[in-house]
């Protein structure tokens, strides 16, 4: 099976072809946002963050900035910051550079004498990118030029049943073509994350897996809280789902049987042609698909049994629900539904069959539910709220 895209100057592959307009801070997001309403092809998001920052926090913050400008679904950027933020333009651009050497222009708007000419100054180039992406021609790829991340959120006993392990069966295709499939959710492992070590691929990986659980339960031990005596969200709970055990052992499901090979921290650029991999995200959903775009993932695909609306401005979501009522009553929302696996209509097999050649579509250029209706929510985790 294979799929078509933009092969670009760090070779990489993408699925999508956008200009990014990247605010540096939440003081230029509001002015990205006018730079990206005024250019056909080119996105930008909210940036709530790059200023007032501790380092580890701000790390985050610079990670996801440049993992995004990275994401091989970006033809080039034009990165806009205020001047005065804790991510100064230098440090933005520096870490952009140190992971891709596609297209890259910075506008500072105290430098260039406020909004209007900064607006001007950058639509400008956004334009020119925009020009230079419509010239490239699509060429096909195999699946191995594929990074899937996986994500889950609004969960019920449906998800752990059924969408969970589409997703799964899906992932396991994806490895079997030598792509690389992402599995997140550090908080949603607890109680499981023995189940997860001894699928690591050797002793590295598998004091990985407990390492990143761990330093996750001491951000709740450090505010007073136990993690394990604790619940989950009213959501989860109003869906059926009763302990976070529960909850762990449905959200594992969405890697398969794989082994694992490797343990990414937050937003870290993830390698190609890597098989099942981990990568150390909340559980909170648009901080989560944040980590995985910034990552290097093309395409995410998110289940939800209770239903959830979140997109990305950069990767297509694909969703998926466990539950046909959800599926019937959020039909705006979701793409695809695995429902018949608990009626016996379908093998799982099947459904990852059935996934795996819609995510084909999407990254060949099909609209998910989400883009269709220009949902591009994004957030960026912090090491105050890391829990």
């Amino acid at each position: 099976m294979t799929f078509y895209g933009y092969r670009r100057p760090d070779g990489r592959v993408g699925v999508r072809n956008r200009v990014l307009i990247l605010p540096a801070s939440v003081c230029a997001t509001d002015t990205a946002r006018i730079i990206a309403q005024q250019v056909e092809g080119a996105i930008s998001f909210n940036n709530q963050q790059g200023c007032s920052q501790v380092a580890p926090d701000q790390q985050f913050t610079m990670d996801v900035m440049a993992g995004y400008a990275a994401n091989p679904n970006i033809y080039g950027t034009v990165v806009v910051s205020l001047g005065c933020e804790n991510c100064q333009m230098d440090l933005v651009v520096k870490a952009i550079e140190e992971r891709t050497n596609k297209p890259l222009k910075q506008v500072i708007i105290q430098e260039v004498g406020g909004t209007l000419k900064a607006v001007e100054i950058a639509v400008r180039y956004a334009k020119e990118m925009v020009a230079e992406a419509s010239m490239l021609q699509k060429e096909e790829f195999p699946l191995s030029e594929l990074i899937v991340g996986t994500e889950c959120g609004g969960s019920d006993p449906t998800s752990g049943l059924a969408a969970n392990p589409a997703i799964g069966a899906m992932s396991d295709l994806v490895v079997q073509a030598g792509g690389t499939s992402i599995l997140s959710e550090t908080s949603e492992f607890i109680g499981a994350e023995h189940i997860l070590a001894r699928r690591a691929i050797n002793k590295e990986v598998h004091d990985r897996i407990y390492e990143i659980t761990s330093r996750f339960e001491a951000h709740f031990h450090a505010v007073g809280e136990d993690v394990r005596q604790g619940n989950p969200s009213p959501g989860n709970k109003a869906g059926g789902i009763t302990t976070l055990e529960e909850k762990s052992l449905g959200c594992i499901h969405k890697g398969g049987h794989s082994p694992i090979n490797a343990v990414y921290d937050y937003a870290k650029q993830v390698e190609s042609k890597q098989g099942l991999v981990i990568m150390d995200t909340p559980g909170n959903d648009p901080a989560s698909v944040a980590a995985m775009v910034a990552g290097g993932a093309q395409v995410i695909v998110f289940s939800s049994g209770r239903g959830s609306p979140v997109g990305h401005p950069i990767a297509p979501v694909v969703k998926v629900t466990g539950n046909k009522i959800t599926f019937a009553n959020m039909e705006d929302n979701i793409d695809f539904c695995a429902a018949p696996l608990i009626y016996g209509e379908k093998t799982v097999e099947q459904l990852g069959t059935d996934l795996l050649n819609m995510v084909v579509e999407t990254a060949c250029g099909k609209q998910t539910k989400a883009e269709a209706l220009g949902f591009v929510e994004t957030a960026i985790a912090r090491i105050c709220n890391y829990v």
